[in-house]
């Protein structure tokens, strides 16, 4: 069968700069920057995204291109006689299956956020309430289990048509409307009244905070972070290269790619930051930043549910071209692996996807008792640790080495 490619280079990178982009640039990055140092700190995670970022992404790239495969057979294809890089292959399916086993529960949270803000929810809610309010969603099995599947069944049924129909055409409009919303947001933000103290902390190096975070842990931090946002390491961007066309430069589009993914980061943290000070708000990271402070936020300021479902509808598509991605690279691993066709490598990865994302819904309520990485942990922080600080740097060292 012939190897499907990208209809334009346009769609080649919104959809892998779609894969980078994620909830980790919005919950994680701009938290990051505050608290380790500001531009201090930014400058070292872009050094690192040049010297480790940039040369691992374009190693996806040419291994995928050279092969015309996925990582399932990808090191099959291109490996010396003897040797045994082929084991890579489970490196990286295994890491988009823990990374969709909790993804597309966080997506199903961003999904319900949107209608909940769009409806004004939290139009005057106090503190209290808000919280109260992600609670009672976190306690919800049946509310949890329904989102979570919708993501998954709109995530394949796009996957189901193919690359250029379905993976491209999606990410492109999405892609859009989340670039546009990002820009409209952040002058927003920017322009509330007492943002400038935000954007300070920010922006502004302090290496009095480096130094008291440590310089080892701000160094171990930019690291980790120019690897997840990236989504390196397990295979996820070596299938965009398989659909890619010999005549493109790898060098020039893992930038182009990396680039957009790092003024997506940094523009979220002028969403972001500035509104907590302008609302005398902890920024703080994770799921409470984005379901209890910023609804927080919207709540006390005018057209607040406007605003709000703007916020979520971002976030909702920057989850969501990060899952139709990863989709398709489980997707075309079972047709490159097994020969199936696309049809039935969608169907059993469709249910494959839903049934192993119910152990990190479960972790929220039914199972919120086991607490793996101490106490307060859940099952998705295990899935997460598992994957952003073992399975993503060890694959990306193999690809190097490789």
């Amino acid at each position: 069968m012939k190897r499907e490619t990208f209809g334009s280079r346009v769609g080649f990178i919104l959809v892998s700069a779609g894969c980078a982009i994620g909830i980790g640039n919005v919950w994680k990055f701009p938290y990051l920057c505050g608290e380790y140092g500001g531009a201090a700190f930014i400058l070292i995670y872009l050094i690192f995204l040049l010297i480790m970022g940039i040369p691992v992404l374009v190693c996806e790239f040419s291994i995928g291109r050279a092969s015309r495969y996925s990582v399932a057979a990808s090191f099959e294809e291109l490996e010396p006689e003897g040797t045994k890089w082929h084991w890579m292959k489970w490196v990286g399916i295994v890491g988009s299956y823990l990374l969709m086993m909790f993804y597309t529960t966080v997506g199903g949270w961003l999904l319900y956020y949107c209608f909940k803000s769009v409806k004004g929810d939290f139009n005057g809610a106090s503190t209290e309430q808000v919280t109260a309010a992600f609670s009672e969603v976190m306690g919800n099995l049946p509310v949890m289990v329904f989102w979570t599947i919708l993501i998954c069944v709109v995530g394949f049924v796009v996957c189901i048509f193919g690359i250029q129909k379905g993976v491209e055409r999606a990410s492109k409009f999405m892609m859009s409307i989340l670039l546009v919303l990002m820009v409209v947001l952040a002058v927003h933000s920017v322009f509330m009244e007492g943002a400038g103290e935000g954007i300070r902390f920010y922006l502004v190096s302090d290496f009095a905070k480096m130094a008291e975070q440590g310089v080892g842990n701000v160094i171990f931090a930019a690291l980790s972070q120019s690897f997840f946002t990236l989504s390196i390491g397990i295979g996820a961007m070596m299938i965009f290269g398989s659909y890619m066309p010999k005549e493109r430069t790898l060098a020039g589009e893992a930038v182009s790619i990396t680039a957009l993914d790092t003024s997506v980061a940094l523009t979220a943290g002028f969403i972001i930051i500035p509104a907590c000070f302008a609302f005398g708000i902890e920024p703080g990271s994770g799921p409470s930043l984005i379901f209890i402070t910023i609804p927080n936020i919207f709540a006390q300021i005018p057209g607040g549910a406007l605003w709000g479902g703007l916020f979520f509808l971002f976030l909702t598509f920057a989850a969501f071209t990060t899952v139709v991605a990863v989709f398709e690279n489980i997707i075309s691993f079972d047709m490159d692996l097994f020969g199936w066709s696309r049809n039935k490598s969608v169907a059993v990865s469709a249910v494959l996807i839903i049934l192993l994302s119910m152990p990190c819904v479960l972790g929220f309520n039914v199972l919120s008792g086991f607490q793996p990485l101490g106490e307060g942990s859940t099952i998705m922080d295990l899935e997460d640790f598992i994957v952003s600080n073992n399975l993503l740097p060890l694959g990306s060292l193999g690809y190097l080495l490789f």
